[in-house]
């Protein structure tokens, strides 16, 4: 829970009382600082309850195990999660370049049981949730987790085997596209952008999104069509995460 302009007192009864009526709640935790970079961490403080950062979380009929303070995670890409996972068809090889604690990965390989997912990602505390997810979901033969930069890993392990990749990171998908790009099959296949942006009350988002997005692929020769771009939330004012579903027709021969 945030707790701004409420006293440490206020803030205390309320997290009692939250504990009173939800008995399945063990634990109320308050947000102490900006979400950081590199790991996307932020700070927490308990308010309440048993004194953990570690939770359960179930979503699409997966169960998640996640570590509050040492992982990134939010519930408010449940829709993004399971529109993605619809468009995934048997037989695909899917890379999730930041997959955090696993979620996006999982879901696919529950909805769609004749798929690989390659899961990556470069936090510690988030890939040993993700290793337990994996397990707890018996998706073990479906999705393979690996630690590291997504970069290194496509450029070492992973080049040319994807039909779709997902960057559910905004901060990072655009620097990080020749990358999805080096992942996809020869012959292109599906990209998920993310992305943060400013865009005033006269634009567009996801318009400004596009033109963003295709100036870089252009300067890199790729051939695309944009099939989808999506608002997903607003972030704070004139701030907005977006997400491009693009369709890459043609790759350069080299990057």
């Amino acid at each position: 829970m945030k707790t701004a302009g409420a006293s440490q007192q206020e803030a205390q009864a309320v997290a009692n009382q939250i504990l009173s009526i939800h008995k399945n709640i063990k634990t109320v935790l308050t947000q102490t600082s900006a979400i950081k970079k590199g790991y996307r961490t932020r700070g927490l403080k308990l308010l309440a309850g048993e004194n953990k950062t570690t939770a359960t979380y179930k979503e699409s009929g997966c169960t998640f195990q996640v570590d509050l303070e040492k992982c990134y995670f939010s519930p408010r890409l449940s829709h993004e999660r399971v529109r993605i996972a619809k468009q995934v068809q048997n037989g695909q090889v899917v890379v999730n370049m930041f997959a955090g604690v696993g979620c996006f990965s999982i879901i696919i390989a529950k909805t769609v049981p004749q798929t690989t997912v390659y899961s990556i990602d470069i936090n510690p505390a988030a890939f040993e949730c993700m290793v337990e997810n994996i397990r707890r979901n018996r998706v073990h033969g479906n999705v393979y987790p690996f630690l590291g930069d997504a970069k290194h890993i496509i450029e070492t392990q992973l080049e040319g085997l994807a039909d779709r990749v997902i960057m559910p990171l905004p901060e990072l998908a655009f620097q990080y596209l020749p990358s999805a790009l080096l992942a996809l099959k020869p012959g292109g296949g599906w990209i998920h952008f993310h992305d943060f942006l400013h865009a005033t009350s006269k634009e567009d988002p996801a318009e400004k999104t596009k033109q963003k997005v295709a100036e870089k692929l252009e300067g890199l020769d790729v051939g695309y069509v944009f099939a989808k771009a999506r608002v997903v939330r607003s972030t704070g004012p004139n701030w907005w995460h977006v997400v491009l579903d693009i369709h890459v027709t043609k790759l350069p021969s080299k990057f």
